[in-house]
């Protein structure tokens, strides 16, 4: 069993059925993107320059800590299933720790994520460090 299934807390609706299990607070579940994120931008048309692109020194710091302290490390990119084996060697070879590697995020950005779960998305500005928080505006559903 992985640490992400061992720290899964079960959680029930007012009928005392079983809901979709959730991380306690502490551990974040981040879902980070490779190319431009934690490298410079490849796209999926020039595959061969996936190989030789070095990581963010900051990305690589700041994520292995994350994983280290516990966090549920998944990178998510847009890259295709055909690029999953360079993409694991890349990973591998500059020591990014990290529990699941997700392909085929769709292309083209202007994401906007709808879930029944708490979604926080910080987006990449050139950077890895240290979250802090601070009040955004936000979309929402109206509930009125």
């Amino acid at each position: 069993m992985n640490q992400e299934s061992k720290s899964l807390k079960p959680i029930y609706n007012e009928k005392g059925e079983a809901l979709s299990p959730i991380l306690p607070p502490e551990i974040k579940n981040f879902l980070i993107d490779i190319d431009g994120t934690i490298c410079d931008d490849v796209p999926n048309e020039e595959p061969e320059r996936m190989r030789t692109v070095p990581p963010y020194p900051d990305a690589l710091e700041v994520i292995n800590r994350w994983f280290d302290e516990g966090h549920i490390i998944t990178f998510f990119t847009s890259r295709t299933e055909e690029h999953r084996a360079i993409t694991q060697d890349w990973l591998q070879e500059y020591g990014f720790k990290y529990h699941h590697l997700l392909m085929n995020k769709p292309r083209g950005g202007n994401y906007h994520w709808i879930d029944n779960h708490i979604v926080r998305a910080t987006r990449f500005k050139g950077k890895f460090t240290d979250l802090v928080t601070k009040v955004a505006e936000i979309e929402v559903f109206d509930h009125d």
